[in-house]
């Protein structure tokens, strides 16, 4: 490693994000959608000048990357219509629920989408899908101790009556991700952030499951 590479003492916090708002001096939603809209706001430049930023406004959502005994996760294989493509996946969905917390939808999307349940919950990653044209804020919970759950399965709709359920090592979507093969962006960062936290002291150093969450306050 380059010498002036390395992070310098101290220097955590330096590089932590932060919240920040310029100012609008005007805006409009020309679209809005049963989930999200499409939002037009001229925004205040430091230099003086305006400029008009176009977004979709989300509702967030969370991830689920489960991880049995065997290090194998749990993956679906689902039809994404704007990318033209079947995407490998892991169990995901939309804070749709009104007021409903991060963990339990995220419970639910495992419960509903692979019909399995985990006795123990992570925050794995925090992230912001597409920052620059959505609002979109992801949360990603690693799951462990898991089981098929008890009861009737979910009745599943749309794309997701054509899912397909697998089971993945880890090493290889970690590998997959990295030659360009695997492109879901909550699979990805999930994979390698899961073998990052166990290379710096292991699941247990990672955040409760119900640490605070700034990008979606509920």
């Amino acid at each position: 490693m380059n010498a002036d590479a390395r992070p310098e003492p101290g220097s955590a916090g330096r590089f932590t994000d932060s919240p920040e708002e310029w100012p609008v001096i005007e805006g409009k939603t020309p679209y809005q959608g049963r989930i999200t809209a499409m939002r037009s706001d001229v925004v205040a430049m430091p230099d003086g000048t305006t400029a008009r930023r176009d977004y979709l406004v989300h509702p967030g959502a969370v991830g689920v990357l489960a991880l049995d005994e065997d290090d194998r996760v749990l993956v679906l294989r689902q039809y994404r219509h704007p990318v033209r493509h079947k995407l490998w996946e892991v169990p995901a969905g939309l804070l749709d629920v009104p007021g409903e917390p991060p963990l339990l939808a995220a419970q639910r999307e495992l419960y509903e989408e692979a019909h399995h349940k985990a006795d123990d919950w992570r925050v794995l990653v925090d992230f912001y899908n597409t920052p620059g044209s959505s609002s979109e804020a992801i949360r990603v919970f690693l799951a462990r101790g898991l089981s098929e759950a008890v009861g009737d399965r979910y009745e599943a709709h749309a794309e997701e009556a054509d899912l397909e359920i697998a089971w993945a090592p880890l090493e290889d979507l970690v590998a997959l991700a990295l030659s360009g093969e695997l492109h879901n962006p909550t699979l990805v960062t999930g994979a390698l952030a899961t073998v990052a936290a166990r290379a710096r002291g292991g699941f247990d150093a990672l955040r409760p499951a119900e640490t605070p969450w700034p990008a979606r306050p509920f």
